[in-house]
């Protein structure tokens, strides 16, 4: 059973947040080990096991990039432990532009600035990935996934330095 189908959900990247949250407590509430305390030590232990499996399956279609990793896994492309390189030239040009912009921000209106746009960008990134996903078009969709984890890393930068 993959994480969708767990929560009696279609396949898709686009998901009701507050919809998604309700199935999960109600799962929580039904798989919860202490309701099998009473129960055979296999009963204990498949309780545990579902538990494990729900928390993973939540975690990872709340999170937008997570989920868009999955619906690509579902499909047959992983890229959990990949090694390919963006092969965008400008993409990689930019990020560039933004390491050295990071280095030299100094105050805290310069960072919280950065911040705003690289949240508009990375916006429209996600954007773009769910039209890739939606199209079924999987290779250009981890592209976008890439792009996605540079600009991930890139608000860490920033928050970081805010701190």
């Amino acid at each position: 059973m993959n994480h969708f189908e767990l929560f009696d959900l279609p396949a898709a990247f686009n998901l009701d947040a507050a919809d998604l949250q309700q199935r999960y407590r109600k799962l929580q509430q039904t798989l919860h080990p202490d309701r099998f305390a009473n129960g055979s030590q296999r009963d204990k232990l498949l309780a545990v096991q579902r538990t494990a499996q729900l928390n993973d399956a939540y975690q990872t279609l709340r999170n937008p990039l997570l989920r868009a990793e999955y619906i690509l896994q579902l499909r047959g492309l992983d890229l959990a432990h990949e090694q390919t390189t963006l092969q965008d030239p400008e993409f990689l040009m930019a990020q560039m532009e933004w390491r050295e912009r990071i280095a030299e921000l100094n105050d805290w209106e310069e960072i919280d600035a950065a911040l705003r746009e690289l949240a508009v960008e990375s916006r429209d990134l996600q954007s773009e990935l769910e039209q890739h996903i939606n199209a079924e078009q999987n290779e250009a969709a981890a592209n976008s996934i890439r792009k996605l984890k540079f600009m991930l890393k890139l608000e860490h930068e920033l928050e970081e330095k805010s701190e």
